[in-house]
């Protein structure tokens, strides 16, 4: 069972990354556009290359290694001392979910701008806890 919860992430985990995480626009009388982790990091990579790639790291790289790498375990390909470093990799796509969070808070709060969560931000949060989920309990067998 937890090799197929493992492998419906390898599906799950790119539908949430162009999955629409908020809808925000100045004022709600001008539209709201859809922002999802994929059109965020496109802009952020023309303003701050830096900041992208860490970002890139936290919500593609770092949550894709770590399933990738539970599946090499649960098929016998890697061993089980790799884990530990697996979930590390699954708490740091875990810090991406909790800054998108407070943006949306920060940005709620100037009252000039209007955001909306919107179901990607729900479907990578529930990835991301799915993946740690399963590496709690592949640990624990």
């Amino acid at each position: 069972m937890l090799r197929i919860a493992n492998l419906a992430l390898l599906i799950l985990f790119p539908i949430a990354w162009f999955a629409p995480l908020l809808r925000a626009g100045l004022l709600p009388i001008f539209g709201l556009s859809e922002i999802s982790i994929i059109s965020g990091l496109q802009s952020l990579w023309d303003t701050d290359p830096a900041l992208a790639l860490l970002v890139t790291f936290f919500a593609i790289f770092a949550p894709y290694m770590k399933t990738i790498g539970l599946a090499l375990i649960h098929f016998g390909q890697m061993r089980r001392r790799v884990l530990p470093a697996l979930e590390i990799l699954g708490k740091l796509a875990m810090a991406d979910v909790f800054l998108i969070a407070l943006y949306v808070v920060l940005v709620k709060g100037t009252g000039y701008v209007t955001v909306e969560t919107g179901w990607g931000l729900y479907l990578f949060t529930a990835c991301v806890l799915a993946s740690i989920g399963i590496s709690h309990l592949t640990r624990k067998r």
